[in-house]
């Protein structure tokens, strides 16, 4: 049988645990519907505020998140995500033939008007540079190393240069895997840096003077001598046909710069002829002494479409187009005498300019004009093998 139990004293009993539990229980989920409403019916800025006020204690006692310092600290510059509305940082490692020029300033904008490019030499600077241009040259001779001992930042591209033919560029089997970026003359570099070029002229249609003061049938100037180059062989063949009239160091009679153009102005033909016959290697022998000197240049170097790729029609005469050294004596010497059809060959000069590179600056700030549009991954696995592609 049941004990009977009063109902004073069922009050006077402690509540069981069961009990509280129910009540705690009950008073949880209320107070928690109550922050549920209000955080529903709350705007945005007091959930912030709340949240923020839920962690401040935890921030004031442990410290700041190391990643929110680490996000204070971050320079923008050295983000590296394509935006072209940041500075690109390209450092020199060194100067091309230890022959430095001032950086002074905003180069790439107060020069050339390329902006957002900044343009260093302090290697203290590496952890920060977008890009980092070695020039060919130095590492060939051993004068400078790279520094393969740094840590190089996510994204950094290291830059190869050279301006040199490739038989003049050394052994490059050492560099396999570690440049990202090649900058020289050749087209198909990743940034081109010709020697010169053709720039529209802004006043067409001025009258253009042909320089009529001719003394010389075909001239040429030559320092470096090599019985073994192509040109050398088309000199003689040529010579024995019209008459060369060669300046330099090569026959003692070397010409000033203020002297040279002038010179060949008196010259109806010029023998633009590389001392290397390969691929794209244009060099001033074409842009300054023929173009800028005012005397049709003879050419011989690349092929005949790599000329015609950055030369205007009838602007000059390829080797190349002549079965024989002896019919282009031929030709040069009709050419002569006929003063119209030689006249055609200036017409160019209606339209285009002659820009010449030689300005170590002004090929770097170029980095910065197609930067954006780089390949964000690329390594040469075999620069020896690009460097020599087409190389006769």
């Amino acid at each position: 049988m049941e004990a009977h139990v009063s109902p004073a004293s069922r009050l006077s009993r402690k509540p069981s645990w069961s009990l509280i539990s129910v009540y705690r229980t009950a008073e949880l989920k209320y107070l928690m519907a109550r922050v549920n409403i209000r955080t529903v019916l709350g705007s945005r800025k007091k959930r912030l505020l709340l949240s923020f006020l839920c962690v401040l204690p935890l921030c004031l006692f442990n410290g700041w998140p190391r990643g929110f310092q680490a996000l204070k600290a971050i320079n923008p510059s050295t983000f590296r995500n394509g935006s072209s509305n940041r500075n690109v940082t390209i450092l020199l490692w060194y100067w091309p033939f230890s022959r430095a020029f001032s950086l002074k300033g905003d180069v790439c904008w107060d020069l050339y008007r390329i902006p957002r490019c900044r343009l260093v030499d302090q290697r203290s600077l590496f952890p920060s540079a977008d890009v980092v241009v070695f020039h060919n040259r130095e590492l060939v001779v051993g004068h400078q190393k790279l520094p393969l001992h740094l840590l190089r930042p996510l994204g950094q591209r290291w830059a190869w240069m050279s301006l040199e033919a490739p038989v003049y560029n050394g052994n490059l089997w050492p560099y396999a895997n570690i440049f990202n970026m090649t900058i020289t003359y050749r087209r198909d570099a990743d940034i081109t840096i010709p020697y010169g070029e053709l720039l529209p002229k802004e006043d067409e249609g001025n009258l253009v003077e042909v320089p009529l003061n001719k003394s010389f049938l075909v001239c040429w100037v030559v320092s470096n001598y090599r019985s073994h180059h192509m040109r050398s062989k088309v000199y003689k063949e040529l010579n024995a046909t019209v008459p060369v009239k060669v300046y330099g160091r090569w026959t003692k009679s070397p010409l000033s710069s203020q002297a040279l153009l002038p010179t060949i102005s008196h010259c109806y033909f010029y023998l633009a002829v590389e001392n290397s016959v390969t691929k794209d290697y244009v060099t001033e022998k074409l842009w300054r002494n023929a173009f800028q000197g005012g005397a049709v240049p003879v050419v011989l170097g690349p092929p005949l479409d790599d000329y015609k790729a950055v030369a205007p029609p009838n602007s000059f005469i390829h080797v190349d187009e002549f079965a024989s050294a002896k019919d282009l004596g031929k030709f040069l010497q009709e050419l002569a005498g006929d003063k119209k059809r030689y006249n055609e060959y200036f017409t160019w000069k209606h339209q285009w300019k002659v820009k010449l590179y030689n300005d170590w600056r002004e090929r770097l700030c170029k980095i910065c004009t197609q930067y954006n549009n780089l390949a964000q991954e690329k390594v040469y696995s075999n620069l020896e093998a690009w460097v020599n592609a087409n190389n006769t």
